[in-house]
């Protein structure tokens, strides 16, 4: 089985840069910090729902094997590790690595942490349950290679769920000119408009890695509540899909 590395050396560096302040809910990550349990609420219905796991039980996804592709400091890692499953985090940018396995070991949590790359792990010959691709795939130099790499990390039966941005005039106004110019939430030039996805593109991308896409939603921001939460409707910036490995 032979990968082509889909890494974006330019891209990694930019993450590098951020690494210390994962944690920090007021720094660089903050829309991130700000999204995540909305992230997590879709990502764990999903899961329950492709597992027949029940939510309200004390470790819902214990047996299942998880890969955090993007890792960074862990903020998915981790709430996946304490719900049960056995948790490998990756991530491209070296320093992202010790950030979360610090973190990791502070919180009392088991967590793989690895600094390699989706190729890398699929020519090892690894398998999971569940691939949680997020935020990721506009980042990377070779989208379709990616998630050909992710497709071969699947067991059969598999989940991955997969995040982006979408392409349009509404997506450069309020991820790029309002989180990096505006808000400053990002620095400027976290995000490439160019590299962005429209769902359909990222649907026919999940079906050309041999993956079945079931399931999209958009996740939108409420600028008064200062909230995330999802829409069915509305996918017109972030939004997130699930996608099995038949």
């Amino acid at each position: 089985m032979q990968n082509t590395n889909t890494i974006d050396p330019a891209e990694v560096a930019k993450f590098e840069a951020m690494a210390a302040e994962w944690w920090d809910t007021e720094g660089k990550f903050k829309p991130l910090h700000l999204m995540n349990p909305c992230r997590l609420d879709y990502i764990t219905t999903q899961i329950a729902a492709e597992f027949d796991r029940d939510l309200s039980q004390a470790k819902p996804f214990a047996g299942l094997r998880i890969l955090d592709i993007g890792c960074g400091g862990g903020l998915l890692s981790e709430p996946m590790a304490r719900l049960g499953a056995e948790v490998v985090g990756a991530d491209a940018a070296p320093r992202n690595i010790p950030v979360a396995q610090i973190h990791a070991e502070q919180s009392g949590l088991v967590i793989d942490y690895r600094h390699i790359t989706a190729e890398a792990l699929a020519e090892a010959g690894e398998q999971f349950d569940v691939v949680l691709n997020m935020e990721v795939i506009e980042h990377v130099a070779d989208p379709q290679g990616y998630l050909t790499a992710c497709q071969q990390l699947l067991r059969p039966g598999g989940l991955m769920i997969c995040s982006t941005l979408n392409r349009n005039a509404k997506s450069f106004a309020m991820a790029i000119v309002g989180a990096e110019w505006v808000m400053r939430w990002l620095p400027k030039g976290t995000h490439d408009w160019a590299k962005f996805i429209t769902p359909d593109e990222l649907y026919a991308l999940i079906r050309g890695a041999g993956l079945e896409p079931v399931d999209r939603k958009g996740m939108i921001f409420n600028p008064i509540s200062w909230r995330w939460s999802l829409s069915a409707r509305d996918l017109s910036v972030n939004y997130v899909t699930a996608s099995v490995k038949r």
